[in-house]
């Protein structure tokens, strides 16, 4: 069973855009409100025919002589069937006159409609260009164009609240990052100034013939503390600096990267047998930090592992994406324990590192980097022991690296 580093959301069915809601709705009422405006003047039209058309239809002269003739000889019966022959043409009339009406009625509504769809749809275009215009704003930026703002002009209307409250909020933002900048800057200096000075004095005082084997043995001790101390400092200011996207992208082989780090582990495996598979992979972000990934996973492996123990390296492309995947024997690790490793100070079997094993920050580090990047990390517990991590980062195309 794999465990993901990075959760994913539920998958969510499409749904239909604003703008075609918008014009559903729009399109909708127009044929509810004309079926409605057809059928009352259905019925007013036809009511109108029933009180106005006897009284003013003109009788034909031909059938009027006739009448006289029949009334005179005094033929009631075709009178009568005379009547009913003009009710049914009466009525065929009106009958026809209403068919006609409905017919030319319906095909108005349905053209009518259509148009109205249509401008409908270019109406909801035009009035959510403003949001179109956040939306875009908000993919563009990064932590390194966070003095960008939408600046919409317009009329002090809904939209024109939601731009003004999003640029105010960006604000809020920069100005926040700017203050974790300075401070990590800050940081750097005070919290490094008085650890090189102590670790200045503590070798002096080892190097010093005049001390006794005490003050040398404390002094030692000290400088192991001080030690840890820089490289937890060191691991805090890596992983603030992790957390942030990289400023600038530069093209990126993997198998150099994993070269580099291996280089820098060399003589620090001790006997642990390093296997490195290493497949052309590209990817764009910071050399720096995907070496440090690199780094830090080969230090955890070999760390974490068991004596003549084995790692297994490997680099590649698989289903577009670049990955790093790092193989490592060890004691078993149960599933659900394997995300938790990634939290800062945080083991398997204790929530504080000691000194001899580090500063607890180097799966930290690896998750934020990976992150930065737009990447994921698969962790997955091997049934023998150990883990098998594989960080998938967004590959570089070769053709797209010929063009830049």
């Amino acid at each position: 069973m794999s465990v993901r580093g990075r959760v994913r959301g539920r998958v969510r069915t499409p749904r239909l855009s604003v703008r075609t809601r918008l014009t559903l709705v729009y399109g909708s009422l127009f044929l509810v409100t004309s079926a409605v405006l057809v059928a009352v003047m259905y019925v007013l039209t036809a009511r109108t025919l029933d009180q106005r058309l006897p009284e003013r239809t003109a009788v034909d002269p031909r059938v009027a002589a006739k009448l006289r003739i029949l009334v005179s000889k005094k033929d009631f019966g075709q009178v009568l069937a005379l009547k009913a022959d003009a009710d049914r043409q009466l009525a065929q009339q009106k009958h026809d006159v209403l068919e006609r009406l409905l017919q030319t009625s319906l095909l108005t509504m349905v053209a009518l409609g259509v148009l109205a769809v249509v401008i409908g749809y270019l109406v909801a275009g035009r009035m959510l260009r403003p949001l179109n215009k956040v939306t875009a704003t908000a993919r563009r930026l990064s932590e390194s164009t966070l003095h960008e703002r939408i600046a919409l002009d317009g009329p002090q209307d809904e939209i024109k609240d939601l731009a003004d409250t999003f640029d105010r909020m960006l604000d809020r933002l920069h100005r926040a990052f700017d203050a974790q900048r300075r401070f990590v800057a800050n940081a750097s200096h005070e919290l490094r100034t008085p650890l090189t000075i102590n670790r200045t004095v503590l070798e002096v005082a080892l190097a010093s013939r005049k001390n006794p084997p005490e003050t040398k043995a404390l002094a030692d001790v000290l400088l192991g503390n001080t030690e840890r101390h820089e490289r937890l400092i060191e691991g805090l200011l890596l992983l603030a600096r992790s957390e942030r996207e990289p400023a600038t992208r530069t093209p990126t082989p993997l198998p150099d990267v994993v070269r580099g780090a291996l280089g820098d582990l060399d003589g620090r495996t001790g006997e642990v047998d390093v296997e490195a598979r290493l497949a052309p992979a590209e990817v764009a972000g910071d050399p720096v930090l995907l070496e440090r990934c690199a780094m830090n996973l080969l230090e955890n492996a070999v760390k974490y592992n068991v004596r003549d123990g084995r790692v297994w390296v490997r680099t590649g492309v698989r289903d577009g994406e670049a990955f790093l995947q790092v193989v490592n024997t060890g004691r078993p690790v149960p599933a659900y324990e394997a995300t938790r490793i990634y939290e800062p100070f945080r083991r398997l079997r204790a929530d504080r590192v000691g000194s001899a094993d580090g500063a607890g920050l180097g799966l930290s580090i690896v998750r934020a980097v990976v992150g930065a990047h737009g990447g994921t990390i698969e962790t997955v517990p091997r049934s023998g022991g150990g883990l098998s991590i594989t960080v998938r980062l967004p590959a570089v195309a070769r053709d797209a690296l010929a063009s830049t």
